[in-house]
């Protein structure tokens, strides 16, 4: 069919242009012209572009491909991730270690910090790698006519004007308006709907959407079947392909809320090691001290700082949330994200697939007088919708074809009225397919033995009853369409007429779907995923809102929003998202308490939405499975793709994949987020508790002018943070969550991962209990040997091997203190026997290491040479192992005081003072 030229037909809003595209204004030419006018702006005609002219656009316009644009390079980055903070206080670590001679160390923490590095440059090329994957979407060759004759060119060379000749199973080459024929084309890729599109040569939709125009291709999608020719309008960076690639260029991914606390934490850190390390080699010097021994204290207070295991801890532990989540059908490609999802506040998913199975089935019936699935009257309808079908049956007796008709066939079958596919061909006399003008389908088919030949009609409500006999049947199937509408199901009407049996088929659509019966409607229905009741239960107990954003009609996302939960307290539906301005978005999103379903919605209301909801605060888990999906992915904080719905650009943009395509996994991976968080929380709360008996001794050592000798050495502080320290605190990123994780409204997005509270815990005290313990074994050690202050303990002194076992004991008790602290941080607020003494084996096991690790250094010879140790003797021994009782034990009784005060202003109506603090 030749499309005539003739105006567009008005069935939207005039001269408003909404929905899933860029507005024409974007482009250099406008396919929604008639097509005469078209060919007169592309200056070509039906027989396509000479090959010289061809090579002229290509010229101007450019080759037909997703282009990247040129980020910055490989080392400039590498550079950047090498000078992050924590790196620079890894490196200043990896330099005292080989300092105090002791190259393996300094190797290692080398190691770590390339490890890191490398680990981060891969991160950031996620976008790039999105912008490649779209670029396969694009196929090789095409066939195009040039000087009037078909011929294959790679598809790169395409330009606007072009005529190419698409046929069942070609991917399209550029966006193009059809100008002869017809084809059905798959447009999941960009739509996110798995019903194949009809695109034929007709005139255009006055106010539709470019992805909704009845007679436009566009680059990147696969025809179904069919044979169409069609004129090139848009090729490389101006199609819908090259926009989307072009959107998530723009949409860099930006730190996660840890990222920016850690790089924060770790200037701090480096200034107050600095800081103390410059203060106390002045005050060593001015009471006294040699400049040698002076130095060495700066040194060793500047190492006793620096965190060296923070950063390796914290990858380790989040690649650890990482296998658990992947585990339970989330596979989270950035690291970071297991975080990030514990913080997020906002989740914007889509309906179909996520909320819903994904699998259509008849529902209910409708004819003048009855409703229900029952009766020969719901045969005759459901038998009628069925025989009014494409679809197909394979030799394994699997149905293909539209899911909405493959439900009909079904539901015909469960009601008594199964329908032979291959029998309902042959009786066919004709078939007018789906027009997405007319929004109907028609077939004319034989009755055979039972009756005449019947015209059968099915389509949506409002277009089929304009076409039926007027009557008071009428006016209730319109009510009815819209209950039905209203609970959640899609509705089709069906209606019939039977032909005279000397009269021949209508050859015409306009004379077969005229004066016609209703039999009555048909409801099918995606029913909500099981789980998923209970998983927005849990999100709205955990203070995380749900927003519906689809491209389905409100009416149908609003009913099934409303079955699973969502809309608690208030349900907002907004029919037009497209007409939202950035006011009426801030309004809906921040200003109430709604949660909101916006209906009909393209992919920049995806965009506007996640950038609305980042502008306030919030942090935004953003779903989506389709191409144009891929910036909004980019955008949120998580875009979370589905694995197996999903196309593979968006799999590439979103930072975490369902496996399962389930919503209630979602919510299972923020539970996740928040437990990995609060474990970051634990071990760092371990790891600085120690600081604070690595420092005490050299303030000793520096207050008493040297009159206590150092009771400890820059080599044992390094084996404590490098070696003794890491399994357990790697071991508590494994930590169960705490009772009430999913109780809690969501952290803020400033709310630091280091908190006035916790500093006060490991440096005041876990940190002053296990330095006063350390202390006390050190000179314990010491006056047992019958040494006075002031004695000299250096080489070759009486008191130097006493000294040397006293330093070991510091070593040791540092140790066993670290015991009880493991066993401390692995809760916050609940007391250990809530979540078991014995319910983390890898701490268990990560203790006995340490404890093994430092029996070595002490007892084996070897070590003792370059560690300065000395075995302990065993009443020593069996002092500091009272050490881990101790710390722990004061901690315990600190929770237990703090979690009655909790009872007593909770029972007030109010919350404790340190709940309140910022970041606490």
């Amino acid at each position: 069919m030749s499309d005539d030229g003739s105006d567009r037909t008005a069935t939207g809003r005039a001269g408003h242009r909404t929905g899933t595209a860029r507005p024409t204004e974007a482009l250099p030419f406008d396919p929604s012209e008639p097509l005469p006018r078209l060919r007169r702006e592309l200056d070509t005609g039906p027989d396509g572009l000479s090959a010289r002219e061809a090579a002229r656009r290509l010229a101007v316009h450019g080759p037909n491909e997703v282009r990247r644009k040129a980020g910055p390079s490989v080392w400039r980055e590498v550079a950047t991730q090498l000078a992050h903070p924590l790196a620079l206080l890894l490196w200043a670590a990896a330099a005292l270690a080989f300092v105090a001679d002791l190259a393996v160390l300094g190797w290692a923490v080398l190691a770590v910090i390339i490890v890191n590095a490398g680990f981060a440059l891969f991160q950031e090329r996620q976008a790039e790698r999105a912008v490649e994957t779209l670029a396969r979407y694009l196929p090789e060759h095409a066939l195009v006519v040039r000087d009037g004759h078909p011929l294959t060119v790679e598809a790169r060379e395409l330009v606007p004007g072009d005529v190419v000749l698409l046929e069942e199973g070609d991917k399209v080459p550029a966006d193009a308006r059809v100008t002869e024929g017809g084809v059905e084309v798959d447009l999941s890729m960009l739509t996110g709907e798995s019903v194949p599109a009809e695109r034929v040569s007709v005139a255009g939709l006055l106010g539709a959407p470019l992805l909704e125009e009845p007679n436009l291709v566009f680059s990147g999608t696969t025809c179904i079947e069919g044979q169409a020719r069609a004129v090139v309008f848009a090729t490389g960076d101006r199609t819908e392909l090259g926009r989307i690639a072009a959107l998530s260029q723009r949409t860099r991914r930006e730190a996660s809320p840890l990222e920016r606390q850690v790089k924060k934490v770790a200037w701090l850190i480096a200034a107050v090691a600095t800081g103390m390390g410059a203060v106390f080699l002045v005050v060593g010097v001015a009471v006294g001290l040699p400049v040698t021994d002076a130095l060495m204290f700066a040194i060793g207070l500047l190492v006793a700082n620096v965190p060296e295991g923070l950063l390796p801890t914290i990858t380790l532990a989040l690649a650890v949330g990482v296998r658990a989540l992947a585990r339970q059908g989330a596979l989270v490609k950035r690291l970071s994200a297991v975080e990030t999802l514990g913080s997020t506040s906002v989740i914007c998913t889509d309906k179909t697939g996520t909320l819903t199975r994904n699998r259509m089935h008849l529902r209910v019936c409708w004819t003048p007088g009855q409703e229900g699935e029952a009766g020969s009257w719901a045969q005759e309808l459901v038998r009628a919708a069925a025989e009014c079908t494409t679809v197909t049956r394979d030799a394994e007796d699997e149905l293909h074809g539209d899911p909405t008709e493959t439900a009909l066939v079904e539901g015909a079958a469960e009601l008594g009225a199964p329908v032979d596919l291959a029998r309902r061909d042959e009786r066919r006399h004709a078939l007018f397919r789906f027009d997405p003008r007319l929004r109907m389908m028609t077939v004319v088919q034989d009755g055979g033995t039972s009756g005449p030949t019947r015209v059968v009609v099915k389509g949506a409500p409002e277009a089929v009853l304009e076409h039926v006999l007027p009557g008071p049947d009428r006016e209730a199937a319109r009510d009815a369409a819209q209950r039905l509408a209203g609970a959640g199901t899609r509705v089709l009407a069906v209606a019939v007429r039977d032909l005279p049996a000397d009269g021949g088929a209508p050859a015409r659509r306009q004379d077969a779907e005229t004066r016609l019966t209703l039999l009555g409607l048909v409801g099918l229905y995606d029913p909500p995923r099981a789980e998923v009741a209970s998983a927005v239960r849990r999100c709205h107990g955990a203070g995380v809102r749900v927003h519906v954003v689809t491209g389905d009609n409100g009416a149908t996302a609003a009913a099934i929003a409303r079955e699973v939960g969502i809309g608690v307290p208030r349900l907002e539906v907004v029919d037009d998202s497209e007409t939202l301005g950035d006011a009426e978005l801030d309004r809906l999103l921040v200003e109430g308490d709604a949660e909101i379903v916006f209906a009909r919605s393209s992919p920049e209301t995806k965009l506007r939405v996640a950038d609305t909801l980042r502008a306030h605060g919030r942090i935004v888990a953003m779903t989506g499975d389709g191409v144009n999906d891929a910036p909004a992915l980019h955008r949120a904080h998580i875009g979370v793709a589905m694995g197996r719905s999903g196309t593979d650009v968006a799999r590439e943009a979103a930072a975490m994949v369902l496996t399962d395509d389930d919503f209630a996994t979602i919510v299972t991976a923020i539970e996740s987020g928040r437990r990995v968080y609060d474990n970051v929380r634990k071990f760092i709360v371990y790891i600085f508790a120690h600081a604070t008996p690595e420092i005490v001794p050299f303030l000793v050592f520096a207050l008493s002018a040297g009159a206590v000798p150092l009771p400890l050495t820059v080599l044992q502080i390094l084996a404590v943070d490098l070696g003794t320290e890491t399994l357990p605190a790697l071991a508590l990123g494994r930590e169960r969550s705490e009772p009430g994780v999913m109780r809690r409204p969501p952290r803020s997005a400033h709310q630091g991962v280091i908190s006035r509270d916790m500093l006060i815990r490991s440096w005041g005290y876990l940190g002053l209990v296990s330095a006063v313990l350390v202390m006390a074994g050190f000179l314990y050690v010491l006056w047992r040997a019958g040494w006075q202050p002031g004695d000299p303990t250096g080489q070759g002194s009486p008191l130097h091997g006493a000294y040397v076992t006293a330093t070991t004991a510091t070593f040791a008790g540092i140790v066993t203190c670290q015991v009880g602290t493991a066993f401390a941080a692995r809760t916050d607020h609940a007391a250990l026997r809530e979540i078991g003494v014995l319910s983390n084996p890898l701490l268990l096991a990560g203790i006995v290491f340490e404890l093994c690790f430092t029996a070595a250094l002490v007892y084996a010879p070897p070590l003792q040479q370059v560690f300065g140790t000395a075995a302990l003797p065993w009443d020593v021994v069996l002092l500091i192992g009272t050490f881990p009782l101790v710390v722990w034990g004061v901690d315990e009784a600190r929770r237990a005081r703090r979690r009655r005060q909790r009872d007593r202003w909770e029972d007030a109506g109010s919350l404790p003072p340190w709940s309140r603090r910022k970041g606490g």
